[in-house]
């Protein structure tokens, strides 16, 4: 089954959006409208280098056959993926206009969702090429690409919390941390196809914990106390 390109491309964009739209509620004349439409842009932009690159990389699974294979290219690709991702959103947001600011943070949110928005139209792509075209298999991959979306929207917030008290280097090093089990998870789900749909529940279910940790516990800290406690009540 084929899709229109233009619905294929709406299907990362329109969650990004929705939950941008929700995480700003509080936070009013914290942000430019302005800058939010320019960083989603750009974090689209930089999620389509970094989704591209999976795809053309693409090296073995770590698993075949339910055998563990121990591919020195697979643990590198891994690894270098969410050092690579994470340090694209750090060098957007650590420009000197928006060094030790608190719309740092929001802008990264931004950042963040646009990033992750740009992997499922790839994602959809890349399975209808493996010849598991039908539809409930597709409507699968969009469901998990929404970890994808949850997942880099939280790590740009967090990033961005990074920049504006100072701690880049500590904030960028965790991201990386939690990004390495989940490109783990992402690589086990293309590998053994019977269990496919635990492990993209699995990534909405992280890419969750983490986008609601860092929405509700973090993002809320550039908020005087009384701005909080509101927030909180929401």
């Amino acid at each position: 089954m084929e899709l229109p390109i233009q619905a294929v491309l709406f299907l990362g964009i329109i969650p990004a959006l929705v939950l941008l739209f929700f995480s700003l509620k509080g936070y009013d004349g914290h942000y430019k409208d302005k800058t939010i439409f320019l960083t989603f842009i750009i974090g689209i932009i930089l999620g389509v280098i970094a989704a591209v690159a999976r795809l053309l990389l693409n090296p073995p699974p770590l698993i075949i056959a339910h055998t563990i294979l121990i591919d020195i290219f697979t643990i590198i690709f891994i690894l270098l993926l969410a050092f690579l991702e994470q340090l694209f959103k750090t060098i957007v947001l650590n420009i000197g206009r928006l060094q030790y600011k608190k719309e740092t943070v929001i802008y990264g949110l931004s950042l963040g969702l646009g990033f992750g928005s740009s992997f499922t139209p790839f994602l959809v792509i890349a399975g209808s090429i493996v010849n598991q075209s039908n539809l409930s298999f597709l409507a699968l991959v969009a469901f998990g690409s929404v970890g994808f979306i949850l997942f880099h929207g939280a790590c740009g917030a967090y990033i961005g919390y990074g920049i504006f008290t100072g701690k880049m280097t500590k904030y960028l090093f965790i991201t990386i941390l939690l990004q390495i089990p989940f490109n783990a998870i992402a690589d086990l789900s293309r590998s053994i196809y019977p269990y496919y749909i635990v492990f993209q529940i699995v990534l909405v279910i992280y890419g969750a914990i983490i986008f609601w940790y860092v929405v509700k516990k973090v993002m809320p800290l550039i908020l005087e106390p009384s701005g909080r406690r509101k927030r909180s009540k929401k």
